[in-house]
Order: structure tokens, then C-alpha cells, then sequence
């Protein structure tokens, strides 16, 4: 039998508001997929009726940044994994409101959808923005970038692509920085940087969250690593 993984997540209720339910019911049939749902491995060339690189981002919450990345990158596929259904639902309403033909959603756990539904050598990109840091120690075991995830997470990017993190609490950036650097198939692409920090990239966007966490006194660090 084998051991129960700790997930990084919790399965979090919260009402859809009238407008996310609408757009649920209009668009998820379009543009998002249950995990249960997704073949092995993932048809992502049919999905988006082209080929063209992929960005995956992990945790999408809300989708402010995710849509407008979407937005800048239209010669990429971008797709975003996320858990909660109003946040979900909340970036259909701004994949409509954009326009945008180069999104599509899946709802459920990222490790999965990675192991199971990933082919190796695949994505062109990873990005983790702003992940749970499970600030107490004895939850520390539930944050997702650790060593399992980062192996992981390497064998399914194609050689030079990148995998991004950005976090606003300084343990779990030097856990990520570790981690990473433990990894032989991932190289910092800022490996001269004080600390190996990459500089914060511009087009980021900078959401309402990464303000707060600013205002409160709390430093943003990022690091992207290249797959060998």
C-alpha cells in the first residue's frame, strides 16, 4: 500500500457570487476540466486547438495575475491549476472579459495532474506564485515546493524551460532555494545574484496581494531555474 501523500492544500468552501456562478455555468464546459475528468496523458494540443508552448501555473487563486499573463504572451498556451471554484470562477469572467483564446483551467491537485496527466519533457514553463507557506513548523510538511514536487516538476519541463517561484516569506524562499539547487536537472538562471535571487521580473504583474505583503513588511523573492 503505499503512504498517504500530504497535500499543500485545503479544500476551501466560499459562495460564488452571482456573476461567477453565471460564468460557471456559461464557460467552465469551454474552458476548464475537472481533474477526474482529464485523459492520461493530457490532449493539450487538441484542448487548445493549436501547439504552441505551454506555461503552467500552479494555483492561479483569484487569476488576476494569470489572466494578464495570458494577455501578454498570446504566442503561448497557458495553463492554470487551482483548487477553489469561485477563484476559478473569477478568472472566467476575465478569460471572457479579455478575450483571451490561450487559457484553459483544471480544477484539482497539481502533484496529480503533473504525474498523471503530464507528459516528461513537455511544458515550456512553471510558475508558483505566492504559495500556502504553512508558516507554522509542524505544518511545514504540507508546502508544496519540496523535494518530491521539484523532481517532479523537472522531468516534465522540455530542456530550457523554465520553472519560476515567488514567495513573500523568507523561510520558505530559502526551503525553495534549497530544494532547487539540490535538483541536477534545474540550473539558476541567476546564479551571479546576491543570494541567487532572481531580480523581480516586470512583466509579473503586481497584484493586490504582492502590495499587501510589501506593506507589511514582508520581502518578495523570486528564483527561475532552467531544466539542463
Amino acid at each position: 500500500m503505499h503512504e498517504r501523500r500530504v497535500v499543500s492544500f485545503v479544500h476551501r468552501g466560499g459562495r460564488m457570487t452571482e456573476g461567477q456562478r453565471h460564468a460557471w455555468a456559461a464557460w467552465w464546459p469551454t474552458y476548464g476540466r475537472d481533474l477526474s475528468g482529464l485523459s492520461a496523458p493530457l490532449d493539450l494540443v487538441s484542448w487548445f486547438g493549436r501547439d504552441a508552448p505551454v506555461v503552467l501555473e500552479i494555483g492561479s487563486g483569484m487569476g488576476e495575475s494569470t489572466a494578464a499573463l495570458a494577455a501578454a504572451a498570446p504566442e503561448r498556451n497557458h495553463l492554470a491549476v487551482e483548487v477553489y471554484q469561485p477563484g476559478l470562477a473569477q478568472l472566467l469572467m476575465r478569460i471572457r472579459a479579455l478575450e483571451l483564446t490561450n487559457l484553459r483551467l483544471v480544477r484539482g491537485d497539481a502533484m496529480v495532474l503533473l504525474d498523471e496527466h503530464t507528459e516528461p519533457d513537455s511544458l515550456a514553463g512553471i510558475r508558483v506564485y505566492f504559495p500556502d507557506p504553512w508558516p507554522k513548523r509542524k505544518h511545514h510538511k504540507r508546502r508544496l515546493v519540496e523535494p518530491a514536487f521539484v523532481a517532479l516538476a523537472a522531468s516534465r519541463l522540455r530542456k530550457g524551460g523554465t520553472l519560476h517561484l515567488a514567495t513573500d516569506w523568507a523561510h520558505y524562499a530559502e526551503q525553495m532555494r534549497r530544494v532547487c539547487e539540490a535538483e541536477p536537472r534545474l540550473r539558476n538562471h541567476y546564479p551571479d545574484a546576491d543570494g541567487g535571487w532572481a531580480p523581480r521580473p516586470s512583466w509579473r504583474p503586481l497584484t493586490k496581494f504582492e502590495q499587501r505583503a510589501t506593506a507589511e513588511g514582508r520581502t518578495v523573492l523570486d528564483l527561475i531555474y532552467r531544466r539542463t
